[in-house]
């Protein structure tokens, strides 16, 4: 980039929609919630509860990631109206390794506030979904743009990305998120707007890409200011983050012959209401071999088996495993096949349990 780099210009909005829209005609993702173009063209219409499930799923992980898990969860809960009389424990289990079990919670708040109080159809504007439970601003405009063809301002990750370099915009994340809001906000229009969503979503999955632009295959290029600059990959300007805080913990492997124990988290709090090994508090000062075994849940022959490392968004951990064969009756555990016991366990647990296991299973 020079001083005498173009400045940036608002791109011809009519054009830029016509050759992003085109692109996506032939080059859009073909993902298990998701209707095509082309069916749209034939009159088929999204399922609000296909796109709401897969939305909420997204949140926090990967496309690739998610998809075997949307398609377990329609398999086995194809309608709202089955989420919603799902018991907790079989959802949350499910859930297992998608992220904050806030989320499962809210799902099932939300699938049966429309159960119970929408006749088992969600609403189709945006005020509607919005005051549904657990759905936010960004969720409701997903749903009615894709699912009722409603023009809403759906701005993800990759939307704030594809925004940020179209307009070449100077202001860092996260302040400047109202702005790329606004800017993407231009962009909508009442044509087909549930696809211009996904081709944005699209666009920036697949040719937008965070640090390795393919600006030679962007059906957009020749609209983007960051790209006229010769500096696409330095959008979005980022404020740097603040280190990671660390924090240690132990979690308790205990087995009596096949079996292993193992506990209901509160409902509240991270991993609340998750199946879990018994651990005690998470701290930043790392636990002593004496201290770990005085925190034990039950007086055992408790032996260092291992030690995990796990991230979280706001904090990393480092747990210490402990294992031990129960000696009598313990209170307050659930016995689980030993073989089975990691099927429901969130990730950090999952971790913990094949860490202590040395030769259980």
């Amino acid at each position: 980039m020079t001083d005498a780099s173009p400045p940036a210009r608002p791109p011809d909005r009519e054009a830029l929609r016509r050759s992003l829209l085109d692109w996506y005609d032939v080059h859009g993702r073909s993902l298990p919630w998701r209707i095509g173009p082309a069916e749209g063209r034939a009159g088929v219409r999204a399922d609000p509860y296909r796109v709401w499930l897969s939305e909420v799923m997204l949140q926090q992980t990967t496309t690739p990631h998610a998809a075997p898990y949307f398609i377990a969860f329609t398999r086995r809960w194809p309608t709202v109206g089955d989420l919603a009389a799902a018991a907790d424990g079989e959802v949350m289990s499910a859930w297992a390794g998608l992220g904050y079990y806030a989320r499962a919670r809210n799902l099932l708040a939300c699938a049966r506030a429309v159960a119970g109080e929408h006749g088992g159809v969600f609403p189709g504007a945006e005020a509607g979904l919005l005051a549904l439970p657990g759905v936010g601003a960004y969720t409701a405009a997903a749903v009615a743009a894709i699912a009722f063809n409603r023009p809403a301002n759906v701005v993800d990750g990759n939307v704030e990305r594809v925004a940020s370099r179209l307009f070449a915009v100077e202001a860092p994340l996260p302040a400047g998120k109202p702005e790329l809001k606004r800017l993407a906000g231009t962009l909508v229009a009442d044509d087909r707007p549930g696809d211009w969503a996904q081709a944005l979503m699209d666009l920036g999955a697949t040719i937008c890409l965070p640090k390795t632009p393919l600006c030679e295959r962007c059906p957009v290029a020749e609209f983007c200011a960051a790209h006229a600059r010769g500096d696409p990959a330095s959008f979005p300007r980022k404020t740097k983050k603040a280190e990671r805080p660390h924090r240690n913990g132990v979690a308790y492997v205990l087995s009596r012959g096949g079996e292993v124990a193992l506990v209901r988290r509160p409902p509240k709090g991270l991993l609340g209401g998750m199946l879990a090994l018994p651990t005690g508090d998470w701290r930043a000062e790392r636990f002593a071999d004496p201290e770990a075994v005085a925190a034990a849940p039950v007086v055992a022959d408790w032996r260092l088996a291992g030690e995990i490392e796990h991230v979280f968004t706001h904090f990393s951990l480092t747990l210490r495993v402990f294992r031990a064969e129960a000696a009598g009756e313990v209170e307050g555990v659930l016995w689980t096949p030993t073989a089975e016991a990691s099927d429901g366990l969130p990730s950090v647990f999952r971790k913990a349990f094949r860490a202590g296991l040395n030769g259980l299973l």
